[in-house]
């Protein structure tokens, strides 16, 4: 019996062109299930093949766990107090063994091995030319539609396959069997029990993969793309940088007479491509990714990481775009918050907010409004700067002494400390189930309590826009977090 398994496994490794050591774990993976199915229960077998005489042992094993854990597998587990009476020096995670009679190949039935040794053998080649595949770094799969599955394509690649979602093809995209596909490799996963590769055809990745075929200058280093927005099918912003200053990455990419960024359009189905020049200054990265829209002056928000653009009449229905798309794409491309404003809407909103800066000083420095005026011409709009900015600075203003600056200092850092205890009250007020909320941050708290949110019902009940203002998070962010908190609404 034991030559006859040596021979079975010389066989199948022959017929099947792999490596003996694979059959040899499958072999020891049917025989482990059989003599499991005998014991019946949880318990946890080991069958171990001498690889040069055939012959084999079987062990039942205990995985020993933590004293405080308590067993939750009594058949397959053992404490650790239990397992040091046996075995003084063993520690969690270890295994105790005990042999048990082995079950004959015959016993356990030749076409259940077979079913068992050949799954097995099919698993290690799918993991092997899984490997293969994957070392040779490609980013882009290129293959053949084999099937559909549920709405979903299914691309052969040699023997490779890889699985695109409907959500990650383009818009009205219509592939049929046979049809030549180039796709992203979004992701990688081997627990996947059908293809194990997950493409996508929708993703900025998959856009500026298809510009580094075509243009040698990218894989060269010459050229580099920074970012990529896109609206499948519809439009797309990259912004692009050179590392020679004597290559001109725009028309670099463009092509001669448009070949390159037509190549990137035709494989995506007329995909319409803004190439932006990429900059270090975020503001005029946002000037150039809102083109063909002209600005007339941007206002940066660091601290909401914002920017307010002004543009002319003539300018805003192409710097917004259809349905919003120009300045959603330009967003997501420069991780900007972008609010496209006409001139009269922003001195309006200037005004609103020299109002209340004006308000603030006056109140909370006890100052008049033309003190208050003052320090806003001078660039003032804080509390926190006129209680830190450095001495120097103040003494330079026309009209302030020393006397004035230091008061002035003194009152904004009294107002400062005072508004931190009503802040910290506040606080105190929010419910435990918002705090625990995951996502919340004690920054953001801070801000909902001082909006009036203190549960999480709260702020479950707020729309997108009103955490935006409260908080000046991001959209998606704000929804995220209104989703969070509205989960305990359907688990209940």
């Amino acid at each position: 019996m034991n030559r006859e398994l040596l021979m079975l496994v010389d066989a199948i490794s022959r017929e099947k062109s792999v490596d003996r050591e694979v059959v040899f774990n499958a072999v020891e993976a049917a025989l482990a299930s059989a003599s499991k199915k005998l014991h019946g229960g949880e318990v946890d077998i080991r069958v171990t093949i001498d690889r040069e005489s055939g012959e084999y042992e079987t062990f039942r094993r205990w995985h020993v766990v933590p004293n405080e854990a308590g067993l939750q597998l009594p058949d397959s587990e053992i404490l650790l107090f239990e397992a040091q009476e046996q075995i003084s020096d063993i520690e969690v995670d270890d295994y105790i063994e005990e042999p048990v009679e082995s079950v004959t190949i015959g016993r356990i039935g030749a076409q259940a091995a077979k079913q068992v040794i050949l799954q097995k053998i099919r698993d290690a080649e799918r993991e092997q030319l899984l490997t293969d595949f994957l070392s040779r770094g490609d980013k882009v799969f290129v293959g053949t539609v084999k099937r559909l599955d549920k709405g979903d394509v299914i691309v052969e690649s040699g023997r490779v396959e890889g699985r695109l979602k409907r959500s990650e093809m383009i818009p009205k995209e219509n592939l049929r069997s046979g049809d030549r596909v180039r796709a992203y490799i979004a992701e990688v996963d081997p627990t996947l029990r059908g293809p194990q590769i997950v493409l996508s055809r929708s993703a900025p990745g998959f856009m500026i993969e298809l510009f580094a075929q075509e243009v040698p200058e990218i894989e060269q280093g010459l050229l580099e793309i920074k970012s990529c927005a896109r609206d499948p099918g519809s439009r797309a912003k990259i912004a692009v940088v050179s590392h020679d200053k004597r290559v001109d990455p725009i028309g670099t990419c463009v092509g001669v007479r448009g070949s390159r960024v037509n190549a990137v359009t035709n494989e995506l189905a007329g995909e319409r491509v803004d190439i932006v020049l990429w900059s270090e200054d975020p503001a005029q990265f946002v000037i150039g990714a809102l083109a063909p829209a002209n600005v007339q002056s941007i206002v940066v928000d660091e601290e909401r990481h914002a920017m307010d653009v002004v543009v002319d009449e003539e300018n805003l229905a192409i710097a917004i775009g259809r349905g919003g798309q120009n300045v959603r794409l330009a967003s997501e491309m420069t991780g900007w918050r972008i609010n496209i404003m006409t001139a009269e809407e922003s001195q309006a909103k200037q005004s609103e907010e020299s109002d209340s800066v004006r308000k603030l000083f006056v109140d909370k420095l006890d100052v008049d409004a033309e003190v208050a005026d003052i320090l806003i011409a001078e660039g003032f709009s804080s509390l926190e700067e006129v209680a830190y900015v450095p001495m120097q600075e103040m003494l330079e203003i026309e009209g302030f002494d020393e006397d004035t600056v230091n008061e002035l200092r003194t009152r904004a850092k009294d107002a400062l400390l005072t508004m931190e205890i009503v802040r910290e009250e506040k606080v105190d007020d929010v419910s435990q189930n918002l705090r625990d909320l995951d996502g919340l941050t004690p920054s953001l708290i801070a801000k909902l309590a001082e909006g009036g949110v203190n549960t999480r019902d709260d702020l479950a009940d707020l729309a997108v826009d009103e955490l935006t203002e409260i908080t000046g998070v991001a959209d998606d962010e704000a929804k995220a977090l209104i989703m969070k908190a509205r989960e305990h609404w359907f688990t209940t």
